[in-house]
C-alpha cells in the first residue's frame, strides 16, 4: 500500500467514510459495546507532501475546542498516557495528530495508529469535555 490511492481505495472499503476530497478523507469511528454504540469519534486521514517531495499520511482527529479545555492538564494528559500521537492546535480545535511516511506503507502500519488516534482522542474529549461532539 504505497500510493494515496490504496490508501484511499482500502479506507473506503473498511470504514464509515463521511467526507471525501482529493488529498483527504474522513471517517467516523464507533465506540461501544455488545448494547450497543455509545460514542462516535471523526478521525480525518489526509495526504501531505514533505519538502514538495515524499508523501505522507496525517492522521488527526479534534476532540475539544482550544477555548473550553485547560491546556495545561490536556498536555499533561496525553504526556502521560498516550503512545501515538500528539496534541496541536488547528483553528479552535485541540487535535490529536499522528503522521506516517506513505512509501513502503503496510496496512498494520496505518490501521493501529488510526484506531490508536481514533480511541485516545474519543477518550480525551470524553474525559475533558464530558460530550460527544466529534
Amino acid at each position: 500500500m504505497a500510493t494515496w490511492r490504496n490508501l484511499v481505495t482500502f479506507i473506503r472499503r473498511e470504514y464509515e467514510v463521511t467526507r471525501d476530497e482529493p488529498d483527504e478523507i474522513r471517517i467516523e469511528i464507533r465506540f461501544g459495546d455488545e448494547e450497543g454504540i455509545h460514542r462516535t469519534q471523526t478521525v480525518v486521514i489526509a495526504r501531505e507532501v514533505l519538502d514538495g517531495r515524499e508523501e505522507w499520511v496525517q492522521i488527526a482527529s479534534p476532540f475539544a475546542r482550544v477555548d473550553q479545555v485547560d491546556l495545561a492538564k490536556v498536555l499533561a494528559e496525553i504526556g502521560s498516557t498516550t503512545v501515538v500521537g500528539g496534541a496541536v492546535i488547528m483553528g479552535p480545535y485541540l487535535v490529536l495528530r499522528h503522521s506516517l511516511p506513505l512509501i513502503n506503507l503496510d496496512i498494520n502500519e496505518f490501521v493501529d495508529p488510526l484506531e490508536l488516534v481514533g480511541l485516545t482522542a474519543e477518550d480525551l474529549e470524553e474525559m475533558f469535555t464530558g460530550r460527544d461532539d466529534y
